[in-house]
């Protein structure tokens, strides 16, 4: 006995049978039951869809002994023969191979005559796109108006194809991809009718894989029910299909949120092992991606029976949005990156590691953000400073000799943020704290002056540029008194102190260090004191070096510059720089189109790309200035059109042309050659 293949075994025999195309049914069931019957029907849609299978239950339910009904019999003559394919009534052509005009001019001849058997004569033009354009001439006339006895039915896969004069004179359905679920249940009852055992999971990897073709999944289940022996395991199915285990992406994923890169690179070896493809690996990691941020947004959408849904759900709740949008920006795009990469191996391990190198790192006890560093690299610098005899003599009131001090001397407490120097008219001088305002001692010299973590590790203490004293001093060593520097008309108004001079230090290397950027150095003592030990971890959360020295001056040729597009190049280029606070940036545009627009997704991964940082965007509405990369452009157009009619203007021979023949140059026509930027 010849095997028939499950495609062809369980194809639907009645519209009750037919899954997935439920509008389809309605549509043509109603039809059917009122006897309001189109003469022509266009079915569109991708492969193993059900086109070719509604055409025959049509033409059975056209031609049924039992007369025209929306549930054929399926036993009488005419069901029998059309199930079979010998029906001499029902004619399926294939376009394909049959798209001159001479073979459509030859079915159209044979159209005029009666039906032998049937009620009508029903002429089924599968791939109809692939006629050629004096084929679909030939058949306008006779498509328009057919016979009374003549039912065309249409099929194609790609209807763009198709002329608009065949698609307005053919009732047009198209039909809809098959859902993952309703392919389980379906072959589920087909296994469960052929006696086969089977794992749900497993029928899930065969449905993703027919990509919602219900042939596909028939012609890939007969595959794996031979590969298998007659057990459909999730193992044996993932071995037929050489996808990739989920479990490794999991795996993937948790060593991305943990910055553990020593992970990943196992699991890229893992799968280099089992020899799977690392586009495919992108392309499910994006869409497991897409499941958390959806789990994240809605919550509940993932399935109990999915074997993965607590790995899912519990990483839903450790990433962060921001941090998964990020993830899924970086496997699409690099996926399209992976032809252009020296192998896919090297490719897909740049992208895992991109992911880390733009993602923040877990946020420790001390609230600030730090970025995993290699080993070799997180050896403490020496933060003990030295101390620098004066460049030049002092007079002193009574001149005792100078003891020196320390050469090197461990770092105590944090530095009372009013003694920082404000200008390099401050330099070597110290202030005190007025009594009315705090009520606390003026500082005395043997005071600390920085914290040990107020420093950042890439400033290095020279000897050419010395730090201050951050040591006490013995009771035995005795300062020299100082004669106090002449006070400038902007300093304010604290009591100087005499004491021992501090040696002069860059201002910009104590505030980078010790003040975020809101610091007030005006405000009283006892106030940014309480504020100091905040200090190193507002720095190490602050902006990065890109994002702190932005402006609103800077911001127009920085979004000329970004790569782009539509939507979201408009908004960059019409928006203005309100400034940055931590990790949001603040933009003005004032187009509220724009600003309500899906553009800024895009524009907020980008400027995360750019500044190394992943940053969230805030857009208002409102007027803007001149400081947009649109008003620039407007302006140097403006220039160069300027120049351009005075050049004309002042040409020797324009004047020439005017003086003598009484010319005159047309307002409006002279057009200014605009150059890029770029070029």
């Amino acid at each position: 006995m010849t095997y028939l293949v499950l495609a062809r075994k369980w194809r639907p025999r009645s519209f009750d049978t037919l899954i997935g195309q439920d509008h389809v049914v309605r549509a043509l069931t109603h039809a059917l039951s009122t006897q309001r019957l189109h003469h022509a029907w266009l079915f569109t849609g991708t492969r193993g869809v059900g086109k070719t299978t509604l055409s025959r239950i049509l033409a059975k339910s056209l031609n049924c002994e039992t007369g025209i009904t929306a549930t054929p019999c399926g036993v009488c003559r005419a069901c029998t023969e059309i199930d079979a394919g010998r029906f001499v009534d029902y004619l399926e052509l294939d376009a394909a191979s049959n798209r001159g005009v001479d073979e459509m001019t030859q079915l159209l001849e044979a159209a005029v005559y009666a039906p032998s058997v049937g009620r009508f004569k029903v002429y089924m033009i599968d791939e109809v796109h692939m006629l050629s354009g004096h084929a679909f001439n030939a058949m306008l006339k006779t498509l328009e108006e057919p016979p009374p006895h003549v039912k065309f039915i249409l099929a194609t896969t790609d209807p763009q194809k198709i002329p608009v004069t065949i698609l307005s004179r053919c009732l047009q359905f198209n039909l809809k991809l098959m859902t993952a679920e309703s392919m389980v249940a379906y072959l589920q009852n087909v296994l469960e009718h052929e006696n086969i055992p089977c794992e749900t999971p497993a029928l899930r990897l065969l449905a993703q894989a027919a990509a919602g073709s219900m042939r596909d999944a028939l012609s890939l289940t007969d595959q794996a029910i031979a590969y298998s022996a007659g057990n459909l395991t999730v193992e044996a199915v993932q071995g037929m299909l050489g996808t990739i285990d989920q479990r490794h992406l999991i795996r993937l994923l948790q060593a991305l949120s943990a910055a553990s890169a020593q992970e990943v690179l196992l699991v890229a070896d893992e799968l280099a092992t089992r020899g799977l493809s690392y586009s495919g690996a992108l392309a499910d990691l994006a869409v497991l991606l897409s499941r958390i941020a959806i789990e994240q947004r809605v919550g509940g959408t993932i399935s109990h029976d999915d074997p993965l849904a607590d790995d899912m759900v519990g990483l839903a709740g450790q990433m962060h949005p921001d941090l998964v949008q990020l993830f899924y920006s970086v496997a699409v795009h690099s996926r399209n990156e992976l032809t252009l990469a020296p192998d896919e191996y090297a490719g897909f391990v740049m992208a895992c590691l991109r992911m880390l190198a733009l993602a923040p790192a877990p946020t420790g006890e001390g609230g600030g953000e730090r970025r995993s560093i290699p080993p070799a690299a997180q050896a403490a610098p020496d933060l003990s400073l030295r101390v620098a005899a004066p460049a030049e003599p002092v007079a002193t009131a009574a001149a005792p000799q100078p003891v020196p001090l320390p050469e090197r001397s461990p770092v105590s407490a944090p530095l009372p943020a009013s003694a920082l120097p404000v200008d390099g008219a401050h330099k070597g001088r110290r202030y005190t704290n007025p009594p009315e305002l705090s009520g606390r001692e003026p500082l005395s010299a043997t005071e600390s002056i920085i914290a040990p973590e107020a420093i950042p590790a890439s400033k290095s203490v020279s000897a050419s540029k010395p730090a201050p004293v951050s040591e006490s001093v013995p009771e035995s060593v005795s300062a020299p008194a100082l004669a106090p520097a002449p006070r400038p008309d902007t300093v304010p108004a604290w009591d100087d102190e005499p004491g021992v001079d501090v040696a002069p230090v860059d201002e910009a290397d104590i505030m980078d260090a010790a003040a975020p950027d809101d610091y007030d150095l005006g405000a009283p003592l006892d106030l940014q004191a309480d504020m100091a030990p905040a200090f190193a971890a507002e720095r190490s959360r602050a902006k990065t070096p890109k994002l702190r020295s932005m402006n609103a001056k800077a911001w127009p040729a920085l979004a000329a510059q970004l790569p782009l597009t539509g939507l979201a190049a408009e908004l960059a280029r019409q928006s203005e720089w309100l400034g940055a606070q931590g990790d949001q940036v603040n933009l003005r545009v004032a187009v509220r189109s724009l600003a309500e627009s899906p553009g800024k997704s895009r524009l907020c991964t980008v400027l995360s790309e750019y500044f190394g940082s992943v940053i969230s965007l805030q857009v208002e509405y409102g007027e803007t200035g001149d400081e947009t990369a649109h008003a620039v452009e407007q302006a140097r157009r403006a220039s160069l059109q300027q120049e351009a009619e005075r050049a004309v203007r002042d040409d020797p021979v324009v004047q020439a042309l005017i003086g003598d023949f009484g010319a005159q140059v047309v307002p409006g026509s002279i057009r200014a050659s605009v150059i890029s930027k770029a070029a």
